[in-house]
């Protein structure tokens, strides 16, 4: 026969061992989420370490790269303004009139007893004021050559005409155009600024478009054959 515990189920004794393994489970447990709290706060943590210092070593070399940026930035400024002055100088020699040459050959084709008041140049053959021609076209400035206008005084008008011979075989002119030969009668004693009773002379030599050389005009005192003397 089988035994019967008539005792109520609510007022029955909990055995001794049943409670104390439940508790045994739930520390264990509390542990296990410990542990692996611990465990990501520490991985979380190495990886923010990590992170962190890829950031400063890329911070490093950012400043790395714009310091030798800036260097190099120098070094391009210096080389942009070494060229736009070598540009400067090569325009100033393409303008460049060769006074030098030109004022030597003067000084040996100029007639005795005469001299010049003026001399004017430009490698463009603008050698007036000309404001009022700035309306001139693109395509007539292009085509415009060197010229040389001087103005002068003589003591005759033979001597003005020799004067152009002369001029017209200077080194590299093409033409040679009288715009006066003037005397004033009643002009009184010639002097520097003034030719007096002289004859004033305003000539104009036009040049090729060829830039000059470094060759020195060939000469002596006396004006050379190839410059119209002798005769």
């Amino acid at each position: 026969m089988r035994a019967v515990n008539l005792i109520p189920t609510e007022q029955r004794r909990t055995p001794s061992g049943a409670g104390a393994g439940k508790g045994a489970y739930a520390v264990v447990g509390v542990l296990a989420a410990l542990v692996a709290m611990v465990t990501a706060y520490v991985l979380i943590a190495n990886t923010v370490t990590d992170r962190e210092n890829d950031a400063a070593v890329a911070a490093a070399e950012a400043d790395r790269l714009e310091a030798q940026a800036a260097r190099q930035a120098g070094f391009a400024n210096f080389a942009q303004i070494a060229q736009t002055r070598l540009q400067s100088v090569a325009s100033v020699a393409e303008t460049r009139f060769d006074w030098e040459r030109v004022m030597r050959e003067l000084s040996r084709i100029m007639p005795a007893g005469s001299w010049l008041q003026s001399a004017d140049a430009s490698v463009t053959g603008d050698t007036e004021d000309t404001s009022d021609s700035a309306t001139a076209s693109g395509a007539a400035a292009a085509a415009a050559q060197p010229a040389l206008t001087v103005v002068g005084c003589t003591p005759r008008q033979t001597e003005v005409a020799e004067l152009m011979v002369r001029m017209r075989a200077m080194h590299r002119v093409t033409d040679v155009e009288l715009n006066e030969s003037t005397q004033d009668e009643h002009g009184g004693p010639a002097r520097v600024d003034n030719c007096g009773s002289l004859y004033k002379f305003d000539v104009t030599a036009t040049f090729t478009d060829t830039p000059p050389t470094n060759e020195a005009p060939e000469g002596a005192n006396a004006v050379p054959a190839s410059l119209g003397g002798g005769s």
